[in-house]
Formats: C-alpha cells, sequence, structure tokens
C-alpha cells in the first residue's frame, strides 16, 4: 500500500496517531532537552493539540482549526529556544514512537520526511 499525507488519517486512524502523539509525549516529559521547554502543567493539553494537528494535516477532522485557527507553526514556536539539539531530539523521540506504535514503514517514510521538515523549520536559533 502507498502512503499520502493527505490521507493519513484515515489510512491510520485517528486512534492510531493519537496513539503515536501519546508515545511521543510520554518520551517527552521526561526528556531533559525538549522536556523543559514544555509547560509542566499542560501535558494533555500538549498532547491534545499535536495530535488534532497532525489529524487534521494528514487529511481528518479540522477540530484543530476550528479550536485554534490556522496552525502557524513557527509562529506559536517562536517562544522556545529551538536548536539543532531541540530539533535532533525531537525527530528522535518521534522516530522511537513511530516504531513503538508498528507504524508501517511505507507510511513511516512519508512521516518521517514530513517530520524531518517541520523540526528543521521550527529551528529558530542560528548555529
Amino acid at each position: 500500500m502507498t502512503y499520502s499525507l493527505d490521507t493519513l488519517s484515515e489510512d491510520l486512524g485517528e486512534e492510531r496517531l493519537g496513539a503515536l502523539v501519546a508515545a511521543f509525549y510520554r518520551r517527552v516529559r521526561t526528556d531533559e532537552i525538549i522536556g523543559p521547554l514544555y509547560p509542566p502543567n499542560d501535558w494533555e493539553n500538549a498532547e491534545r493539540r499535536l495530535r488534532d494537528f497532525l489529524v487534521f494535516r494528514f487529511g481528518g477532522s479540522d477540530r484543530y482549526v476550528q479550536e485554534r485557527g490556522h496552525p502557524r507553526l513557527r509562529g506559536r514556536h517562536l517562544p522556545f529556544r529551538i536548536g539543532l539539539a531541540e530539533r535532533d531530539r525531537w525527530l528522535e523521540l518521534m522516530s522511537a514512537a513511530i516504531q513503538e506504535c508498528d507504524i508501517p514503514p511505507a507510511a513511516a517514510l512519508p512521516l518521517g520526511a514530513f517530520f524531518s521538515q517541520v523540526a528543521d523549520f521550527m529551528r529558530n536559533v542560528e548555529e
């Protein structure tokens, strides 16, 4: 099967995308590099926002846009220092979550490319 980013919500299902995000945030909570970037009392909301964004971006429900408007990802992340170490760790933790959730390799490939592009775009520290 060939996977497209525009249909991953349907192809993988919102439940599986939710499991991916949950697996990612289990790692982030204890991570010494990117964990401190998150407000300690907002984990559930951070997880919900990423889950809703991914579902929307991958062709599913527009719940994210209805609640938050245009994603404006870079602007929303400007208050946080995001350099090479933060980018690389984010990708490492997401890659581990993809493996944990048994995302099919044909879907993991476009997911990984998407996450790499977005993570690099979020960098706001020149190094």
